[in-house]
């Protein structure tokens, strides 16, 4: 059954505009230059420079041009829309900030579940920060995929082309390459790869047992802190998509199985409390802790995609970790670890 909800009458990535405000030590400055090559031949002045300094965000960079930072064969252009020729020498001055001090090596334990020269796998423990953000600089997955791998400072966000929740576990894949971190983008943006969610919620499933919420998601303009399901006559948002299929239930919650057709920030939360069962221990969205969960009852089961680069067809699960599991055990719910 397919349920569309229309209004009431986020992946991949976003941008901080406050870096600026930031600054840690404005005495602690570096110029970057580049000589512009065919590939960004024609670029705006900002996108090239955001291929120049991929450890600021864009956002970031025009602030700098606007200010008078940036230089173009030696003249100032605060234009951002200025575009750039090849043989061009741009330079930009940059200033330490929060952000650019985050992109640091750090060793901690990481599981990776497939790996090659173009890309790895890897199993996120819950509460993780997968990328730097205010409130959590350093600790985060990035900082150890850069311990883990010297080449990961090559490549954009060392390679992080999609994300989880602090507080979700489960795969994700991590580009090793530019050339396979765009293609994973592209594959992504065209929907081609496959994420499949484990949940646990509160209360016995309603309806059928097979459910494909189609409603848009954006800011909740009651709190800006969630997102909800929003109505695009009125509000800002994007269309989003889940099928939900039940696998157990009981009269304290269900087990739900979750494939997301789109990925939008907090998507399966959103949905699943939308139609009435906030994930176990998620407090943003209504749920409550309970049977031993301390963290939302969400899991990163299943992740599916051809190889960007050698069209090998991957497939890879990952088993229910221990707090999930005890939780079904608590409530006396069943799981089959075969796929659908």
């Amino acid at each position: 059954m397919i349920i569309s909800i229309p209004p009431d009458n986020d992946d991949l990535f976003g941008s901080s505009n406050d870096e600026l405000d930031r600054t840690v030590d404005a005495s602690e400055v570096e110029v970057r230059a580049i000589t512009v090559p065919m590939t960004l031949h024609g670029q705006r002045l900002d996108r090239a420079l955001a291929q120049m300094v991929p450890e600021f965000s864009r956002s970031y960079l025009q602030q700098l041009i606007e200010q008078g930072d940036a230089l173009m064969d030696g003249r100032v252009v605060t234009k951002v829309s200025s575009k750039v020729r090849l043989g061009h020498l741009l330079e930009v001055t940059l200033r330490a900030t929060p952000q650019s001090q985050a992109f640091v090596p750090e060793a901690m334990p990481i599981e990776v579940v497939y790996e090659d020269a173009h890309l790895r796998v890897i199993n996120k423990p819950a509460g993780l920060v997968v990328h730097p953000a205010p409130g959590n600089w350093r600790g985060t997955l990035l900082n150890g995929l850069l311990a883990l791998d010297p080449l990961a400072a090559d490549v954009p966000r060392a390679g992080i082309v999609h994300r989880l929740d602090k507080d979700t576990s489960g795969l994700m894949v991590v580009a090793r390459t530019r050339q396979t971190m765009d293609a994973l983008v592209h594959q992504i943006a065209a929907r081609e790869v496959h994420r499949q969610y484990l949940a646990l919620a509160h209360k016995p499933w309603t309806g059928p047992s097979s459910l494909k919420i189609e409603a848009p998601i954006g800011r909740d303009p009651a709190n800006r802190l969630r997102m909800a399901v929003v109505d695009l006559s009125y509000q800002s948002g994007k269309t989003a998509a889940t099928t939900f299929r039940l696998l157990d239930q009981n009269g304290l919650g269900c087990l739900v199985h979750c494939t997301l057709h789109t990925g939008r920030t907090h998507q399966i939360r959103v949905h699943m409390a939308h139609v009435g069962h906030p994930l176990v221990a998620d407090a943003v969205y209504g749920g409550s802790q309970t049977a031993g969960m301390a963290r939302q009852a969400l899991h990163a089961w299943r992740l599916a995609f051809a190889h960007p680069i050698t069209g090998q067809s991957i497939d890879l699960t990952s088993a229910l970790p221990a707090d999930m599991a005890q939780a079904l055990s608590v409530w006396g719910l069943s799981y089959n670890a075969s796929p659908p």
